[in-house]
């Protein structure tokens, strides 16, 4: 299995393995890696809480009435149990300090990426549901450089205007290199919506990180811009976690993080794979021990063929 630690790469004239950092309790070493027993024999499954109703809930059926589309997204329980928000299309668990979400799922499949909801009728709005100290405001963004970038994005709920409407709340977005949300990050939405052609069932987790790096006087720092009167956080990295159903309840595990910071789109997305638990170490989630509530096959991609 190879690492994309192990790659030597750059993203605008910049080591993608400086920036990243998440990868810094793991080695190169293949010699070191288990040749046998896959992801359990590498990570701890630790029992953590839960939300039952999120794991018994049953998915989403095409024609029901009165049940929105987001209690399928908890099907795999939540990576953190704070600050938790339900919308017609995903669920959030909201970040006051930072005034963003720290990870917001969502379910695709087909039905889910036809409709005829436009986002032309869509504009970015406040969440009220947020304490007025705790949230951001459209002023925050502008003039600050950065994008207003989907967590849980437009196009992928065409289903239903309401449900495309709620992934333009503030509480669904972070600010976002302007290169990256057009280009490379928009690629790994679409990677993402493509997959449902493959599997039964596509469901995405997404969020900021804020990692640290080395600066001149040897020792590392978590530092990150805030902008606007309310101090919106700037992520230094984001995250995507898909979890990958399969007719016949196989479930794969696909983990990407990608800088904020202007990436050259035509670098192959597999180079953005990481090992998932780098990112249950950077962000404070865990998402391992939830999946296997719920499935014994278990398969983790952390490098494309």
């Amino acid at each position: 299995m190879h690492r994309v630690f192990c790659s030597r790469w750059v993203v605008s004239g910049v080591s993608l393995t400086v920036g990243i950092g998440v990868g810094a309790t793991l080695t190169c070493d293949r010699h070191n890696e288990p040749q046998d027993g896959g992801l359990l024999d590498r990570i701890p499954i630790i029992p953590i809480p839960s939300v039952n109703a999120a794991s018994e809930i049953s998915p989403y059926q095409p024609g029901q009435i009165a049940v929105n589309k987001s209690t399928a997204a908890m099907k795999y329980g939540f990576p953190s149990l704070s600050n938790i928000k339900t919308r017609e299309s995903y669920v959030t668990s909201y970040d006051p300090r930072n005034r963003t979400a720290a990870w917001v799922i969502e379910q695709l499949n087909p039905e889910t990426l036809t409709g005829t909801s436009d986002r032309k009728n869509c504009n970015f709005k406040e969440d009220e549901t947020v304490h007025v100290y705790h949230r951001s405001t459209n002023s925050d963004y502008k003039g600050s450089g950065f994008d207003r970038g989907h967590l849980a994005a437009a196009a992928n709920h065409k289903w239903n205007q309401k449900a495309m409407d709620d992934t333009f709340y503030l509480s669904n977005v972070s600010p976002q290199n302007p290169h990256l949300n057009q280009n490379a990050w928009n690629n790994l939405e679409k990677y993402c919506r493509s997959l449902t052609k493959h599997y039964q069932n596509v469901f995405v987790c997404t969020g900021p990180l804020y990692l640290p790096r080395h600066e001149p006087d040897g020792k590392m720092y978590v530092k990150y811009q805030v902008v606007g009167t309310n101090h919106v956080a700037v992520p230094t990295h984001f995250f995507k976690v898909l979890i990958l159903e399969k007719q016949r309840g196989d479930v794969e595990l696909r983990s990407y993080v990608m800088p904020n910071m202007p990436v050259d789109e035509k670098i192959p997305l597999e180079r953005f794979l990481v090992p998932i638990e780098s990112i249950e170490r950077a962000s404070g989630l865990l998402f391992v021990p939830n999946i296997m509530k719920r499935t014994s096959s278990l398969k983790a991609i952390t490098a494309g063929p």
